[in-house]
């Protein structure tokens, strides 16, 4: 198997690697890239980073093996404080998951959307989301809630002492006290924020959130990091995290997977009837269709509530600015690729499950869910499903 090219490590730059290596995985962003035209050599900073990311990456795809000494270079100057210096004047480590935000914002800024949207750019369509948010006051019943609607490009997993699973953790993070002033007591009062999601992107960023802010003795401190065992799944379901009507919305093409489902049960069963003589003679294995995976009004989205884990970013050691990052990338079914900076090679499905912490091993850090498709039978079409409001329903879809 011909393994793709990793990335040199130019003096701790493997939080860059990892993230460049996690981002390649979603088609409508590198295939956004190839069409920018920007030039690395220009006084706009997005327009540089993005340039030399659109650089990298087809430098990776000729097989080329080359230094990412400019990107490198376009994210100092963006970005200073990833340029910063240690003690010895090496380059500092940085926090990989602030270079990805920091990526992904300035490729917001710079790519436009796929056809005529209402999104404004590849990112708010591919892998941008919608929280409606419910705000109601705990201290004064009579106040009316207030709905509102939030954009997120990271769901995040809090970790506490009981989160076994990021689900549970995800879950958690959808209701939160907060103070905010209150228009009837005119005064600060303790509100529950309430957010279900309204829009799922097809591209799906969570954030473990592990480190937190650990003063030292003698003052200063230190981005201290949760060991913690959070179980993530290989089959993301994301159906209880919505509202109400968008799980509505979502119903058909859950219903085509569960179909789906009991046909290959009952074709695997069907097999093991089979005579061992006649097993693995069905022919030369034909190509596979697979249903839209968005609805047919909002290209980008995801129409199931249904993932695939496709990219992890791993981290190593104690602290988010020391320690090292790695990237593990899907290949196909059961073959993922650790991409070790300049080193890759092949692990399989479990070897990734097992980065779910719990000690000192590579501990998942950022995870990007892709969108599980509906694999068709040779010659089946489905009706494409819609997400339009139709009549009798109003905005924002609220978060009963």
């Amino acid at each position: 198997m011909d393994l793709p090219l990793g990335l040199q490590n130019l003096g701790n730059t493997c939080y860059m690697n990892a993230t460049v290596q996690c981002l390649k995985t979603v088609p409508a962003l590198t295939d956004s890239l190839k069409t920018f035209s920007g030039h690395v050599a220009v006084p706009d900073t997005q327009t540089s980073v993005t340039a030399a990311l659109r650089d990298v990456y087809l430098t990776m795809d000729k097989g080329a093996a080359l230094p990412p000494l400019i990107l490198v270079q376009a994210l100092h100057k963006a970005f200073p404080r990833f340029a910063e210096r240690d003690n010895h004047g090496q380059l500092a480590q940085q926090d990989a998951n602030e270079c990805w935000t920091e990526l992904v914002r300035t490729l917001q800024q710079k790519l436009p959307a796929e056809e005529a949207t209402k999104y404004p750019s590849i990112i708010d369509q591919f892998m941008g989301g919608r929280f409606s948010v419910e705000m109601k006051c705990d201290e004064a019943e009579e106040e009316p809630a207030s709905v509102s609607t939030e954009s997120f490009l990271q769901l995040s997993c809090f970790i506490e002492t009981d989160t076994r699973y990021m689900h549970s953790g995800l879950i958690s993070k959808l209701t939160e006290k907060i103070t905010k002033n209150s228009p009837s007591l005119s005064r600060d009062a303790l509100y529950t924020k309430s957010s279900k999601v309204d829009r799922l992107p097809a591209y799906l960023t969570v954030q473990m959130v592990r480190f937190y802010y650990k003063e030292k003795q003698g003052g200063g401190g230190v981005n201290a990091k949760i060991l913690k065992d959070v179980k993530f799944p290989m089959i993301l379901d994301v159906y209880d995290l919505c509202t109400k009507r968008l799980q509505e919305k979502l119903l058909p093409m859950r219903e085509k997977f569960k179909e789906w489902e009991d046909e290959e049960a009952q074709r695997k069963s069907a097999m093991k009837d089979k005579p061992k003589a006649l097993k693995g003679q069905d022919g030369d294995a034909k190509p596979v269709n697979f249903a839209p995976y968005h609805f047919a009004d909002d290209l980008g989205s995801n129409n199931s509530g249904f993932y695939e884990l496709q990219a992890v970013l791993t981290h190593k050691g104690r602290s988010s600015s020391s320690g090292h990052y790695v990237a593990w990338v899907k290949h196909s079914a059961d073959v993922w690729l650790m991409c070790d900076d300049d080193k890759v090679h092949t692990v399989t499905t479990e070897d990734v499950l097992k980065l779910s912490g719990g000690g000192d091993w590579h501990v998942a850090y950022v995870l990007l869910y892709g969108p599980r498709k509906l694999e068709l039978a040779e010659g089946k079409t489905i009706e494409p499903v819609r997400c339009q409001v139709t009549e009798g329903e109003t905005e924002p879809m609220t978060t009963d």
